[in-house]
């Protein structure tokens, strides 16, 4: 029976990291994380994955997963060791990390190892997270180190015993950017050039994102 390129490609993959997200649009900065991630934690393939249905209302309407779907496949074109996931925006439900996590583990089967790239302000929340303990039986954590951003580790560690073992620690230089900012700059007729792949910022222009 013949294997298909896919079946074989997945199989190449051992350490595989997973960088969700509203990509509301996505930008420099976390296209930065994802690089930076994979080189210092040896990953053979980081996988993009836009958030659907979010489990709990957003502050404000999030554009269309068509649209952040998009955005993304234009920021990472051409970059072989970068793919984007739909397992979240072909859901009908709201879904959780742990959910998330869930679907990607059977599709990928066990051999890879997962490694939930986030920043540390996320990972300071993250005992409060739904199902925290099976998130980390799940996955490794590579956390984006913020300068200046402190985390108590031992009183986390006492609320989420394991955690610390699950922590890989991602060296980041210094850029302030986000998704937000860059909304309001477009709202406000200012430029993004250089915040984002220049593709996206011309299919921002075209489909006249964020104007409202």
């Amino acid at each position: 029976m013949a294997t298909s390129v896919e079946t074989v490609a997945t199989a190449l993959v051992r350490r595989l990291g997973i960088l969700g997200g509203t990509f509301d649009p996505i930008h420099h900065g976390h296209l930065l994380a994802a690089e930076e991630a994979s080189h210092q934690l040896g990953l053979d393939r980081v996988l993009f994955v836009p958030a659907g249905v979010p489990p709990h209302k957003p502050a404000r309407p999030i554009s269309p997963a068509s649209h952040r779907v998009r955005m993304v496949e234009l920021a990472i074109a051409g970059k072989s060791h970068f793919a984007l996931s739909r397992v979240d925006v072909d859901r009908p439900d709201p879904c959780y990390t742990v959910d998330t996590l869930e679907l990607l583990r059977a599709e990928w089967g066990n051999d890879p190892r997962f490694f939930f790239i986030e920043g540390a302000d996320s990972l300071s929340d993250i005992a409060r997270w739904y199902q925290p303990r099976r998130l980390i039986e799940l996955c490794e954590l590579a956390v984006a180190e913020r300068p200046g951003f402190e985390i108590d580790l031992a009183s986390l560690e006492k609320r989420l015993p394991g955690l610390t073992d699950r922590l890989h620690w991602v060296k980041m230089p210094l850029l302030e950017i986000s998704s937000s900012d860059l909304r309001a700059r477009v709202r406000a007729g200012r430029s993004i050039s250089y915040l984002v792949p220049r593709e996206v910022e011309a299919y921002i222009r075209q489909h006249r994102l964020y104007r409202e």
